[in-house]
């Protein structure tokens, strides 16, 4: 199994503030080529009421269109600043989730999920290559894992970051592979257009919603002090 992980989150172009671009630009477009049509119409020739009736319709679906978007940006860009009022909190808490780990030569603690199948469990390291570096067989009770961060030939491995994952095997048949997770102090916390980002250590990125547990620094890792959920 080999698997690539990312360190950061890729940011997303903003389609909102784009399309909302067009639609006001397509809106003056559009006033200005009314105006200019009523202004330069033949006297004796008006237009027709019934064209004129469609135009105006046109006009005020194309205004209302503008309005409602801008007040849909409002609304979002006040939302998000109330949510990362809500997180200030989570700066220098420690944070749990499924994300790799910039390993600095300290050992880590992995924390697996209880598996899902087989008889035989093992954690798997990854580096930021996705090449496996390590591999130990460990019990199904979902306790937490010492990482010493050496490989099978006890060599230690240079500081990076690494990745974590339980495969489960039934009769040396790989019947499962899950992530696992860990904890980590939160550093800073960002506004991006897809949810409240986390930046951890090693500048590791996640999702604010994908945390499942909040503890105070150098708590133990089986005591969680607040649920994410």
């Amino acid at each position: 199994m080999q698997i690539t992980t990312n360190s950061a989150l890729t940011a997303p172009t903003n389609g909102a503030g784009t399309g909302a671009a067009a639609i006001t630009s397509d809106f003056n477009t559009f006033l200005r080529m009314l105006t200019a049509q009523i202004t330069n119409q033949d006297p004796l020739n008006p237009i027709n009421s019934e064209e004129f009736a469609v135009q105006l319709a046109t006009f005020s679906g194309v205004e209302q269109q503008v309005r409602t978007n801008e007040l849909l940006v409002a609304l979002a860009g006040q939302m998000g600043q109330s949510g990362f009022s809500q997180m200030a909190g989570w700066l220098g808490m420690e944070a749990r989730a499924a994300m790799p780990v910039a390993y600095d030569g300290t050992a880590v603690s992995i924390l697996p999920p209880n598996p899902i199948a087989g008889e035989r469990h093992q954690l798997v390291v990854f580096d930021s290559t996705g090449a496996e570096v390590d591999r130990q067989t460990i019990t199904a009770s979902g306790d937490a894992v010492t990482w010493d961060g050496t490989d099978p030939s006890g060599a230690p491995l240079a500081p990076g970051q690494y990745d974590f994952w339980l495969e489960s095997f039934s009769n040396d048949t790989l019947v499962a592979s899950e992530p696992t997770q860990t904890y980590g102090a939160v550093r800073e916390v960002r506004i991006d257009p897809r949810g409240m980002v986390l930046v951890m250590p090693g500048g590791i990125e996640i999702f604010a919603d994908t945390v499942t547990a909040l503890r105070a620094p150098g708590a133990v890792d089986a005591t969680s002090l607040a649920s994410a959920a």
